[in-house]
């Protein structure tokens, strides 16, 4: 299974590996993706984890069908088992 992550193309911290430096510059430039993330996002506290992914990676797209300053991008990884 894949799971993904949502970055802006000037943010130099990988959001796997390095999420508090990814988060920390994120906030600083004013872009609160995080936070922006969590608006689109419909989760149910009764999702499995595989509907959880793809809810954050539909709402990842979303996000990024929107973005006409095109600065977002869509990071994805093999989820550790």
């Amino acid at each position: 299974m894949k799971e993904f992550a949502i970055t802006t193309i000037d943010n130099p911290f990988n959001p796997f590996e390095k999420f508090n430096e990814w988060m920390l510059f994120d906030e600083e430039q004013g872009y609160n993706t995080c936070s922006y993330l969590a608006r689109i996002t419909k989760l149910k506290d009764n999702f499995t984890e595989i509907e959880i992914n793809n809810e954050i990676e539909r709402a990842i797209d979303v996000i990024i069908d929107n973005d006409f300053t095109n600065m977002y991008k869509k990071l994805s990884r093999n989820a550790k088992e």
